[in-house]
């Protein structure tokens, strides 16, 4: 602790000198701290008197307690004793947590200056020497000019009245905590905070703004007895739109609204730190929907086109890893908010030293958490955040994410010259909105003075017109007409409320001038409250006697949250300040709240804050760890009137900045100055080769968007499944389930034999993949690979089991399609089924080379007698593809050594050209000992601005490198969004290990069918450094999506499992 550094000391010389050196020498010491205790020093007592009340320890803070009572003389001194050596051996721990985040910090600035290093020679090469000068001044020359920034800004087109055409549709995700419209259940746990109201009038305030449509606010469906019903609706609407717009724009599905996607445990509400094995969950289930509301709203506002999403905006760690996923399967741009970054958190954790690195990650799932920020980095074409200290000292702790290379590749791209793939996001700093249509301007009159005196005398007010809360505020106080000095914060050691009352208790005039009131949170018994929190309390009422302030600090036991707008009211009618002396302030959003009610602010002048101030102009900053200064200002503005009124003028007059509508017309602003795309393919599907009244998903859409459906061919469980959907005594309801229903039974009687059905519909070449008549689809992605590489012949016959299990029961075969995904290049693949005499043409899709390529065999794009890949896959994956700064990267790295220089000779990697595609880089593994971690290579190459997709594969003998958006997982996303088979009715048959892409094949909506002993060795063990985050923050535990089968499993087991999966699934 900052403030406790002595002990430090202390504690080295007991352990260098010993106690019975510091008693002999007690009497010549020349230490400022009184050593003597009427007459005698026992050291061992003195430190844990001394020491023990300022360690933010719980556990030694209640031994302590129980010390203190303990009456027995040897009893006592036997546990000073204890107590003595259990702060030795924190401070001990403390020291090497310190020492090793030194280590790792030095080892960090050194690979992000190797990683500057790479980038400037990489991109000198292509320019003369005056621009490779301006390439190494850039970063420097772009740090100053604050006006460069603002005119940057001003180029841009501000959102206004002349956008309201345009009818956009804009997703918002926040996944953790209780989420609802009205009575928001604030401080209910820790996942239900500040960041729950902000998204939620986000969402309200931007469907009121023109050109705005709808706006979705994704978040998890809970439906347990812990937590009200409310929570467990499926969609809640929250505006209607516009309040000016007319009633010929307000479609039916126009306004806000939020959507909860059900995934992880269905009764159970998780804590956000459990949630991450879900995360694909969600995606599917969000991903379902946002289908269906593109083609409904295409229906509405888009002339028969599906409306794609115009930003996903994700905000946490968790809703940023969705947005990710969700905005490269579409194929829209992504927007992230931080709110709280785990970087951060994770250094700010290791700096109080009482956990180690592995322990904080076990606690707060902290590795996976910064994992997941930084793939949102990767993706997302806009990084919002509430001041620019949060851009330079917690974004710039981020590998992905470099405020000097940010500004060079920002200049080279303005100039139009090439950046070779590397990639910063844009980062803008757009404080949070606030509402202020109830806040009530006090004039300066006399008036205000006169209702105080009579509010405030019990005589001649009425109960009714003095708010209960003023009553219990002015309780504590001799004379409540003195000014207020007001602080609103919880009982927290970083906010700093113990200096503020040593300010007021040593500082005369002050507490001559003015009270001071401290509303710190509520609490019913300080010692059943945490250690920090406790101790900042007991601490205030010692300074509140040592000063003598009785009547003059008020501390109220409880106040609720429609109290504060009135806490700000009576502090204002006092003419007072309001104080946030925090030694860091995020933000400070509480300065906002205070400036709207008329106060003007004094505040600590490190983070947020200074923005604030400078916007708002309506106080004084201060350093927080200057007692004298805190003071000094305060004085000042309690005592200088006109300077009062000038801050207060001030900020009514410029708090607008701050309003909802100012802050959705920026967020607009910036947002549509991003690349926009969206999915590039036509649309027109002919009638004769689809009709779209015979998909299931497209019949049921009036029904129930949210119903799911899975195909499995037993007429029992799907009837069972609409009957459960035709719920309640909506009689239009259960007609249009009879109708599908009778459509279905048309479609079966109609087919007489399955299997020659669909030998006859595979041999007709068509323009379109049958894919999209498929209802099901079976996904082999086993990786059986031997020690070169090479694909094992029992793969053959496992394919050849699974066609056979499909083919028992015509009714599932007729609705079923195959796919194979594997690391394999199409070249290879094919050749490997031509020797099992497998047919490609038996496979509706080929996901090859690590899902960077989609082949559909039996479609009209064979030229010259070759398969040829989906165009639009292609242009889908095409985002911030690199390929040649990668290869010139990837070489370098793999023939380096840890701290070492470049070697030219045994290189451990050799370029694969045959595996080698436009989206696929492969290199042949020939000294795996060498073999770097993906880990490890993907913090490299997001240092030095390069996104992409790494991996190892095929028995750990090739390392595979392809866009950011393409996967084997996230193809079958592909699959779904561009031919509407929805991932929910996919099977994915996969090994126990395979390679380092595995794991994101398991978790999702698709079931999986795990095949035991069939893969003896994977890549895995190549997947993750140590201290990274574990494979359950990825896979479920158990999941009733899962299923597992023998290496020898027949037809039969096969077909039995799958039938199982369906029933799961349903």
């Amino acid at each position: 602790m900052a403030g406790n550094e002595w002990i430090n000391g202390y504690l080295e010389a007991i352990l260098d000198s010993g106690a019975a050196a510091i008693e002999e020498n007690k009497t010549s010491s020349s230490s400022s701290v009184n050593l003597r205790e009427r007459g005698h020093f026992n050291p061992t007592k003195y430190f844990v008197e001394e020491v023990v009340t300022g360690v933010d320890e719980t556990d030694l803070h209640r031994t302590w307690i129980k010390v203190v009572a303990t009456r027995n003389t040897r009893e006592r001194s036997s546990r000073l004793e204890n107590m003595c050596w259990r702060i030795w051996h924190l401070t001990r721990k403390k020291k090497q947590l310190e020492l090793d985040d030194i280590q790792r910090l030095a080892n960090r600035r050194w690979e992000r200056e190797q990683g500057r290093k790479d980038v400037t020679e990489d991109m000198s090469e292509d320019l003369s020497e005056g621009e490779k000068g301006d390439v190494l001044g850039e970063a420097v020359s772009l740090d100053s000019p604050r006006k460069k920034f603002q005119r940057n800004f001003s180029n841009l087109e501000v959102w206004s009245d002349k956008h309201k055409e345009k009818r956009l549709y804009i997703v918002l995700i926040s996944l953790h905590g209780l989420v609802r419209g009205d009575n928001m259940e604030l401080g209910r746990d820790s996942d239900t905070g500040g960041q729950i109201k902000y998204v939620v009038e986000l969402a309200k305030a931007l469907a009121k703004m023109p050109g705005v449509y709808r706006v979705d606010l994704f978040t998890r469906q809970v439906s347990s007895p812990e937590v009200d019903w409310s929570y467990g609706e499926p969609t809640e609407m929250l505006t209607t739109g516009p309040e000016d717009g007319d009633g010929a724009d307000l479609g039916e599905s126009c306004g806000a609204y939020i959507i909860r996607i059900p995934f992880g445990p269905r009764d159970n509400y998780m804590r956000k730190e459990l949630l991450w094995p879900h995360i694909q969950e969600f995606v599917d289930g969000a991903l379902a929907h946002i289908l269906n509301m593109s083609k409904v709203l295409g229906e509405q506002i888009g002339g028969g086109h599906p409306v794609w999403p115009y930003v996903i905006h994700g905000h946490y760690a968790d809703a940023g890893d969705s947005a990710a996923l969700l905005s490269g399967a579409l194929n829209v741009p992504m927007v992230l908010t931080g709110h709280s970054l785990g970087r951060n958190k994770l250094e700010q954790l290791l700096k109080q030293g009482r956990q180690s690195k592995e322990d904080i990650n076990s606690t707060y799932r902290i590795m996976r958490r910064i994992e997941a920020e930084e793939l949102s980095l990767d993706a997302a074409e806009l990084v919002i955040t509430s001041t620019k200290q949060e851009i330079d000292e917690q974004w710039g702790l981020y590998d992905g994410f470099d405020v000097k290379l940010e500004k060079v590749l920002r200049a080279r791209a303005r100039r139009g010259v090439n950046c070779h793939g590397r990639y910063m996001p844009r980062m803008a700093v757009i404080p949070p909105g606030m509402d202020f249509s109830n806040v009530i301007a006090q004039e300066d009159t006399t008036e205000v003075d006169g209702e105080l005196a009579a509010l405030t005398n019990s005589d001649g007010a009425s109960p009714k017109t003095r708010p209960p809360i003023w009553s219990e505020v002015m309780r504590f106080l001799t004379n409540p007409h003195k000014p207020m000095i007001l602080a609103l914060s919880r009982p927290d050691p970083k906010k700093n409320i113990t200096t503020l009352v040593k300010a007021f208790g040593e500082c005369r005039p002050l507490r001559e001038l003015a009270n001071l009131t401290l509303i710190m949170g509520n609490r019913d018994d300080i010692d059943e409250m945490s250690g920090g929190n406790a101790n900042v309390l007991i601490t205030v009422l010692k300074l509140v006697d040592k000063y003598d302030l009785y009547g003059q600090v008020a501390f109220p036991k409880h106040h609720k949250q429609v109290d504060v707008p009135e806490i700000y009211r009576l502090a204002a009618k006092t003419k007072g300040v309001f104080i946030n002396p925090a030694f860091i302030e995020p933000f400070g959003l509480t300065l906002i709240e205070a400036a709207a009610h008329g106060l003007p602010m004094v505040a600590t002048k490190n983070g947020g804050p200074v923005d604030i101030h400078r916007a708002l102009n309506n106080g004084l900053l201060v350093d927080p760890h200057d007692q004298q200064s805190i003071a000094s200002a305060l004085l000042k503005l309690v005592s200088e009137k006109n300077l009062w009124h000038e801050c207060r003028k001030n900020g009514w007059k410029n708090i607008h900045l701050f309003s909802w509508p100012e802050h959705c017309r920026t967020y607009l602003t910036r947002v549509a100055a991003c690349r926009m795309r969206h999915p590039q393919w036509q649309t027109d599907t002919p009638a004769d080769e689809f009709d779209p009244e015979e998909s299931f998903n497209d019949s049921l859409k009036d029904v129930d968007m949210s119903l799911r459906l899975s195909v499995d061919g037993e007429k029992t469980s799907l009837t069972e499944s609409l009957d459960t959907a035709a719920y309640g005594d909506d009689q239009q309801l259960q007609d249009q389930v009879q109708r599908v229903l009778s459509r279905m039974k048309k479609q079966e009687t109609g087919v007489l034999d399955s299997g020659a059905d669909r030998k006859l519909t595979d041999n007709l070449p068509s323009k379109y993949p049958l894919l999209r008549r498929r209802r099901r689809l079976i996904v082999i992605a086993l990786d059986c690979y031997d020690s070169r590489g090479n694909p094992e012949k029992k793969m053959i016959q496992i394919v050849q089991e699974i066609f056979k299990a499909i083919k028992l029961d015509p009714q599932i075969a007729r609705l079923t399609g195959f796919a194979i995904s594997t690391a394999m290049p199409i070249s290879e693949l094919m050749e490997f089924l031509k020797s099992g005499n497998v047919k490609v043409n038996d496979f509706d899709a080929l996901i090859c080379s690590s899902g960077s390529e989609v082949y559909y065999p039996g479609t009209h794009s064979e030229e010259d007698g070759k398969i040829c890949p989906d165009p639009d896959y292609a242009s889908h994956v095409e985002y911030r593809w690199g390929s040649d700064g990668l290869k010139k990267t990837i070489w370098k790295l793999m023939n380096t050594p840890e701290g070492g220089e470049a070697k030219s000779s045994h290189s451990p990697i050799q370029e694969d050209v045959k595996s080698n595609n436009s989206h696929c880089i492969s290199y042949l593994i020939k000294d795996l000992r060498k073999a770097r971690k993906v880990d490890d290579m993907r913090q490299k190459l997001r240092m030095r601005g390069l996104r992409c997709h790494l991996m190892y594969c095929r028995n750990s003998t090739r390392m595979q490198v392809i866009p950011l958006l393409a996967s084997r997982s996230q193809a079958l996303r592909y699959l779904f969004v561009r031919w509407r088979l929805n991932v929910a009715n996919m099977f994915v048959i996969l090994g126990e290990t395979g390679d380092t892409d595995y794991e994101e094949l398991i978790a999702g909506t698709h079931k999986t069918l795990i095949m035991k002993g069939v893969i003896e060795k994977g890549s895995e063990e190549l997947l993750r450094t140590a201290g990274s985050y574990l494979r359950d923050d990825i896979v479920p535990g158990e999941s009733p999506l899962v299923a597992h089968v023998n290496e020898e499993a027949r037809a039969e087991e096969i077909a039995n499992a799958l039938r199982q999966l369906s029933k799961a699934g349903n």
